[in-house]
């Protein structure tokens, strides 16, 4: 095995050598410039030291993305990487290499999940295809090699050994009828020595050759009766001896031709084909930035496609509201990173970034809900993962249907539909499926790698509630996708209003409301029959820039200032209206259609009867130079990235990369995401009147903003009027959230519009 593992290495390490050479593009100088390009990186690297390892969120000329850590012209580090055909890779990265453990997806929903070197699937994985057909074992160089199982679509099973990508050696195939076979195999077929055994009791034994019986063998029936001889398809060249059991010789049924296992038995024991993949990970090629000094040495500009083949034009294309050629004067050149780059980048040690401090704790086993994070995940798969009709926007009015939902039990020892699992028994509800799946659609997001941020490998991490809810709410480990916890009104509401959010959402792009991408709820079997019902929803502050506050906006007094000290506030605090202390400026164009976006979704909501929302909003100060100071109370980046020397800080690494592909910093915002703006800070003139809006002080800080409309599913029921009734006694009736959802809409709308003006 170790000697054909290293004949093929040894061939593909020639076919690339020949392939940078003599059918290449250009001639033997292309081949030095490749070089000269590859060594002369500074300028990529600006304000980074050869060799450091930094996050860094890359738009590539081709149209490719990769978020992650980077080094030099290269991933290096934890990353995610987006091919323009759809495919996908997160995972760890060696100087360019998919190398460690990394999950790698195809656009037709196949996936691997498992180790990677030198870009190749090696190591230990599972694959699952779009078709259902899933494999969990070793792998060497995109090949199936060593031991490993194969679960197919049908219900058949193998369980043994591989090489080359086809079964070889010793394994057992299960059919879902009910046969089997042990025994050995070679070049995916069976043949050797090696055992049927039929459902219906019979049993051969004895060698085999291309799939059927061939040689010394015995054939047993369940009633005693047994036959020996010499095998043959042919059967002028079958010999043998029927022994017929006591049964058969009363009843003087003594004829039964050898044939029949050919002609019948056999019919119903054929193996499954093995999946074929369309283009492998290995040749996924990376299209990274290249610096700009080789084209002033007259090195002639190229691109490269999505497949890694060299187009002679120059790049001098479009992305977003800019041109590449005017990033510096010249257009940014683009290569592909493949083996040749071995030798020049072997033996650099890898510099394992600086994990930040992040929000929740991490779910593992022995913490208390972990079970339940296992029953999510699994539903989860089942939901997303199930074969089911192509996704539609234009649904029936059934779909819509409160009662259109679906239970599916997971027994621990699984069933026809769900895998076996190391968790209790459970059963789990999917409300409106077929409305969710068009909700992701609408929002473009990706079964696959949907399923990848909430059932990968990495645990979820659990929040306590920032509110008076009780609710848990975890997020999944690449911050994309909240899941919250909801009580059976909460539900109630979202399957009432789901048609007028589904038409909403789907009419106006640039909504503030919360998005959903699924409605769920795990009943746990037992005494306690305890129900967990829960929503999926995007994160807003899904993103690489740090937030510095954030706010919780209602227009109420009542209650809405958080009752932490000054000295424990810090980033993860969400502080409330009368902690405010600044006004949100936002460009003409923008604030525009901020104000049209807020009544349109407070329209719907009012409609709705809902109430008691809010407007998350969320900030990110830039850098503060000159005669600017950070506001007091608030942390700056200097903060997060623990500069000692009392300098000024400087942009992220992602600010940077930004600003290289957005001058602007308008082209490609969506309304309430990564928005640039000025927030000019406040001071309220006395605390004891509960001044709502403080009175501008002339202090101006750039920041990146993120908002959007939380909290859209309580309705104005009993509990809220007596709320509101029990409190009016003790305060001005204006004063408190619970009121009726009119009233409610236009308080809102007002203080907003106080807090958010337009940049003059």
């Amino acid at each position: 095995m170790k000697a054909w593992e290293a004949t093929v290495r040894k061939t593909q390490a020639v076919a690339r050598k020949r392939a940078n050479t003599i059918f290449g593009t250009y001639g033997p100088s292309h081949v030095e410039e490749e070089i000269i390009d590859q060594v002369d990186v500074e300028e990529d690297n600006e304000g980074h030291a050869n060799g450091e390892v930094y996050h860094s969120e890359r738009f590539l000329p081709n149209g490719d993305y990769y978020s992650g850590y980077w080094v030099d012209s290269f991933p290096h580090g934890h990353g995610k990487y987006w091919w323009t055909d759809g495919c996908m890779y997160v995972g760890d990265w060696f100087r360019g290499k998919k190398m460690g453990k990394g999950t790698f997806s195809w656009p037709s929903g196949a996936m691997y999940e498992g180790n990677f070197k030198s870009g190749y699937m090696d190591g230990e994985g599972t694959f699952t295809g779009p078709n259902g057909d899933s494999f969990k074992g070793s792998w060497v160089m995109n090949l199936k090699h060593g031991y490993g199982v194969k679960e197919y679509s049908n219900g058949d099973v193998y369980d043994g050994e591989w090489n080359r990508g086809l079964q070889q050696g010793n394994g057992k195939y299960a059919w879902k009828n009910g046969n089997c076979y042990v025994g050995e195999w070679k070049n995916g077929v069976i043949c050797g020595k090696g055992k049927m055994c039929w459902k219906n009791g019979n049993v051969y034994e004895g060698n085999w050759e291309d799939g059927v019986p061939k040689g010394n063998g015995t054939l047993k029936w369940d009633d005693g009766s047994f036959y020996v001889g010499n095998w043959n398809k042919e059967q002028n060249e079958q010999n043998g001896t029927f022994y017929p059991s006591a049964s058969l010789l009363e009843g003087g049924n003594l004829d039964w031709d050898p044939q029949e296992v050919y002609n019948t038995d056999l019919i119903e024991c054929s193996i499954c084909p093995n999946e074929k993949v369309s283009i492998l990970p290995s040749q996924k090629k990376l299209a990274v930035w290249r610096s700009a000094k080789a084209t002033e040495n007259n090195v002639r500009p190229r691109r490269m496609s999505v497949d890694g083949r060299i187009d002679a034009a120059p790049v001098d294309r479009e992305f977003g509201r800019m041109r590449l050629s005017d990033c510096a004067g010249t257009p940014p050149r683009i290569s592909c990173i493949d083996d040749a780059m071995d030798g020049y980048i072997r033996g650099s040690p890898i510099r394992h970034p600086k994990a930040a401090k992040r929000q929740g704790e991490t779910i593992s086993k022995g913490h208390k809900n972990y079970d339940l994070m296992l029953n999510l995940q699994l539903g989860i798969r089942h939901s997303v993962g199930r074969p089911g009709p192509v996704p539609s926007l234009d649904l029936k009015p059934s779909a819509f249907d409160p009662k259109e939902k679906y239970w599916t039990r997971f027994p621990p020892e699984g069933s026809k539909s769900t895998p076996p699992h190391p968790s209790c028994e459970f059963r789990w509800k999917d409300y409106c499926p077929k409305v969710f799946r068009a909700l992701r659609m609408l929002f473009k997001v990706d079964a696959a790698d949907y399923m990848l941020s909430i059932c990968g490998n990495d645990a979820l991490r659990e929040l306590c509630s920032p509110g008076k809810s009780g609710s848990f709410f975890y997020l999944t480990n690449d911050d994309r996708y909240m899941i919250k916890t909801m009580k059976k009104a909460e539900v109630k509401v979202l399957l009432r209003m789901l048609h007028a959010y589904f038409s909403h959402v789907r009419s106006f792009d640039n909504t503030l409301m919360t998005k959903y991408f699924g409605l769920h709820c795990v009943k746990l079997t037992g005494p306690a029959q305890k129900k967990v019902r829960f929503v999926i929803m995007g994160n807003l502050f899904c993103t690489d820039y740090t937030i510095h506050r954030r706010f919780d906006l209602k227009g109420s007094t009542f209650g809405r200032m958080t009752d932490k000290p000054e000295s424990e506030i810090d980033a993860t605090t969400t502080l409330k209206d009368l902690d405010l202390n600044f006004i949100f400026r936002l460009p003409k164009t923008w604030f525009q259609e901020f104000r049209r976006q807020v009544d349109r979704d407070c329209e719907l909501l009012e409609q709705e009867r809902v109430m008691d929302y809010s407007l998350l909003v969320g900030l990110h100060f830039k850098e503060a130079t000159g005669d600017q100071t950070p506001p007091p109370g608030c942390r700056t980046p200097t903060d997060n990235v623990g500069l000692e020397d009392g300098s000024a800080p400087r942009l992220s690494r992602a600010d940077r990369d930004r600003l290289l592909l957005d001058p602007s910093g308008l082209a490609g915002r969506s309304l309430g995401i990564n928005m640039s703006a000025r927030v000019e800070r406040t001071e309220r003139k006395n605390d004891l009147d509960f001044q709502l809006v403080g009175e501008p002080t002339g202090e101006f800080y750039d920041v990146i903003l993120f908002f959007g409309i939380i909290d859209i599913l309580q309705d104005y029921d009993i509990t809220k009027k007596l709320e509101h009734a029990y409190k009016s006694i003790q305060c001005d009736p204006n004063s408190i959230s619970a009121v009726d959802p009119k009233a409610y809409s236009r308080r809102f709308r007002d203080y907003i519009y106080k807090v958010f003006t337009e940049d003059t």
